[in-house]
């Protein structure tokens, strides 16, 4: 039965978990597809969910901005309610944004069993025993509303305009329309997730030799100074596109590479999500909670260690688990699937 209601999703904060959600994104959009069906996000998140063809409406709640202070958050929660939402799914797990969605006027309030909050929502869904991959979790609320969630694949909107841009920046960067391209993504928001810098610069080497490839590096502005560790280590010469790119026309470019190489990143689900071909390096995260998702070409790249995964010590130095990965590991992955 199509029912029609506006729904409000109160989305997470981050980019790899905003590609984590866009199943149930999906899910939502076809149990309900005459419903207006709004998505809160934070500012960081914007570029990708503004192309979102299944979101009617995409408001910006910024903690860091308007809405930092318990006044800005209540004026945030007034102004939702003009909106009249009949149910709100809270995909977030922060008391904080339970409370709007209630001082909100929201009917029906959908989220996860949390730490003090359960009096602020109408439908509590327990948590799982055991930590489920975070596509399974999001899509746990849509299950508890009697949705179908059987569609599990990520989905990554890009327009027209979005792939022009990222023609121009390839153009920019010297990378003919022809090239065969290795994008190789060394980053990751925090040290102890990144495979070494010189590794990097091995494989790079290796490829351009054996497979004539273009290998472009790839990244924000804060990683161009690891982009010019590993392109001043190698022997060849890469192309590094750091702090160039937004996010969808960084998606563009992925999408359009033959090859991406990532450790547990943002990009790297990006690349998953608009099919390229990816090798993904795990080493303190878990694959099964925050690996790649769904349908696609990807491959996943892990050392079985002494270390308990997933560990969060931000503090390591060791990062044995990603300096255990070879770069003939890479290499041989990439043979064997015919990436190249």
């Amino acid at each position: 039965m199509k029912v029609s209601r506006k729904i409000l999703i109160f989305n997470v904060n981050w980019l790899g978990d905003i590609i984590f959600t866009s199943p149930f994104i999906r899910a939502i959009r076809e149990a309900f597809p005459e419903s207006h069906i709004a998505c809160v996000a934070v500012p960081r998140c914007k570029d990708i969910l503004e192309s979102n063809t299944r979101i009617d409406e995409l408001i910006i709640f910024d903690e860091r901005g308007p809405e930092k202070t318990f006044l800005g958050k209540l004026r945030f929660a007034l102004r939702v309610r003009k909106k009249r939402f009949d149910t709100a799914f809270i995909l977030h797990r922060s008391f904080t944004r339970a409370l709007i969605t209630f001082i909100a006027g929201i009917k029906e309030r959908i989220g996860y069993h949390t730490k003090r909050r359960g009096f602020l929502l109408t439908k509590e869904v327990p948590l799982s025993q055991k930590t489920p991959h975070r596509v399974e979790y999001f899509l746990g609320l849509a299950e508890a509303a009697g949705v179908d969630v059987s569609k599990k694949d990520y989905e990554f909107f890009i327009t027209d305009e979005d792939r022009k841009r990222a023609g121009h920046i390839l153009e920019k960067a010297g990378i003919g329309r022809n090239d065969r391209i290795v994008a190789l993504n060394p980053g990751g928001n925090w040290n102890p997730k990144r495979w070494p810098a010189d590794k990097f610069a091995e494989l790079a080497d290796k490829l351009i030799q054996k497979h004539g490839v273009t290998v472009l590096i790839t990244g924000a502005a804060k990683d161009k100074a690891l982009a010019d560790e590993l392109c001043g280590t190698m022997k060849r010469q890469a192309v590094s596109i750091c702090g160039e790119t937004g996010i969808r026309e960084l998606a563009s470019i992925l999408q359009k590479a033959q090859l991406v190489v990532s450790g547990d990143s943002g990009p790297m689900h990006i690349a998953v999500s608009v099919g390229a071909n990816v090798i993904a390096l795990f080493g303190p995260t878990s694959s099964d909670i925050t690996g790649p998702y769904g349908k696609g070409n990807y491959t996943v790249i892990k050392k079985d260690m002494e270390c308990e995964v997933p560990c969060y010590d931000l503090t390591c130095n060791d990062n044995k688990c990603m300096k255990a990965i070879s770069v003939d590991d890479v290499l041989n992955v990439i043979d064997k699937k015919k990436y190249l």
